[in-house]
């Protein structure tokens, strides 16, 4: 029987030799995703009338990334309520205002090929970039999750999304994304699996397919995955992992697919989504021009090393337009470290951008850096629902960093291609 990813992995979990879209099956799961909002917060209080600890402390990854750092007692509680759990059930794989969830997990060599992966977050099908089946679900079921190692799932039909063709300059992986989105609709996924293919996909670095797996969510779907291939296993193993036996948890030739559908990144343009849904994507000459606030280059779609050399490689030799903010928030203290000794924060800070600590921050409304009454931002989030970075007036419109670091320097939104075509 030929087997997409998606039910490669699934059977795995299950102890089956096959499984079918929609069977319901009960999975022994490798890896739970915690942090600090939606993880022990929650999760303690169930367990505790459960009377029960965590099934497995090895397999738990808990981290403060959405109250990370402090602005007040409250979230200085919930940070001090989530150190306090960790100690308490020897959570060792526990990161603390290291950086973004969705980042610090691979980065920190926790995913791998073949993985069944659950995450207290919405974009947990961001795992999806490593060959792993990784999927966001509630405080409740996760609470089952800590306590059993188990969780049940309906075995998902899998959506292909081929991409081909090579990318022009200024265009990115949030551009697809945003293509995808407009193109085929925010419930295209129908709560299945997608799964990414074709040479585009291929040619991507890591960075730029967790952003893709990220925003399947945007697209309705359970997660999103990659083929894991020799990219994949090299991330793995300088995360300090094994990426095992990678080749096994690829689609055979034959697999059934839901649909498939085809998208060509050669005829892709720079896309701008306005407020309040990621599927409201036009090129971005097409884009109205709106009084921006605020850019934002932040969120694990939008501040991996990649996106600030993208930012960094518009703003060099440039500035901030006056009366505008530009506000960066790195995605992890690995990659601020690392942005900062290639000399990419440099040019960053040289523009007169403002340094945000590591963390959702602002993209979930957390914290400094989000959005007054009637403000506007351009962000390189994932989302721009009403009301997400900050006061319900507030709009949010969505590009690539490259988009926003390019519109930073204008003042409003623009081509990156007009800069990048002609740089100082």
């Amino acid at each position: 029987m030929q087997q997409t990813i998606a039910q490669k992995i699934i059977a795995k979990a299950a102890g089956a030799d096959y499984v079918s879209p929609g069977d319901i099956v009960t999975c022994a799961v490798d890896l739970a995703m915690i942090h600090d909002s939606g993880g022990p917060r929650r999760a303690k209080p169930i367990l505790e009338r459960l009377g029960v600890g965590v099934w497995d402390a090895s397999k738990i990854v808990l981290i403060s990334d959405h109250y990370a750092p402090c602005v007040d007692a409250e979230s200085a509680a919930i940070l001090k309520l989530t150190r306090e759990w960790a100690a308490e059930h020897n959570i060792l794989n526990f990161y603390d205002q290291q950086g973004i969830c969705h980042v610090v997990t691979p980065e920190r060599g926790h995913l791998c090929p073949g993985m069944f992966a659950v995450g207290g977050d919405s974009h947990s099908p961001t795992g999806g970039a490593f060959g792993a089946y990784m999927f966001g679900i509630g405080a409740t079921d996760m609470a089952g999750v800590l306590a059993t190692g188990e969780t049940w799932i309906r075995v998902p039909g899998t959506i292909r999304i081929h991409w081909t063709g090579t990318f022009g300059p200024g265009v990115a992986a949030k551009d697809m994304a945003l293509k995808m989105c407009a193109e085929l609709g925010m419930d295209a996924g129908d709560y299945q699996a997608i799964e990414y293919g074709g040479d585009t996909i291929a040619g991507l670095g890591m960075m730029e397919r967790m952003t893709l797996a990220n925003m399947a969510a945007e697209l309705g779907a359970q997660t999103g995955i990659v083929e894991p291939d020799e990219t994949t296993a090299a991330y793995v193993q300088s995360a300090g992992a094994d990426p095992g036996d990678w080749q096994a948890f690829r689609s055979d030739e034959g697999a059934d697919y839901l649909t498939t559908h085809d998208f060509s990144a050669n005829e892709l343009e720079p896309q701008v989504a306005a407020p309040h849904s990621p599927s409201n994507a036009v090129d971005v000459g097409d884009a109205d021009k709106a009084h921006i606030d605020q850019f934002y280059i932040g969120a694990c779609t939008g501040a991996k090393l990649n996106d600030l050399e993208m930012a960094a490689s518009v703003l060099k030799g440039r500035h901030v337009a006056p009366g505008k903010r530009l506000t960066v928030a790195p995605a992890s203290a690995r990659i601020l470290a690392e942005a900062m000794r290639n000399g990419t924060m440099q040019i960053i800070m040289d523009a007169g951008a403002n340094l945000l600590p590591t963390g959702c921050g602002a993209c979930a409304g957390y914290g400094v850096g989000t959005l007054a009454e009637d403000e506007v931002c351009l962000a390189s989030t994932a989302r721009n629902f009403q009301g997400r970075m900050g006061a319900k007036t507030s709009k949010v419109y969505l590009a690539s960093p490259y988009t926003v670091a390019a519109s930073a320097v204008t003042g409003t939104i623009t081509d990156p291609r007009d800069l990048l075509g002609d740089a100082p």
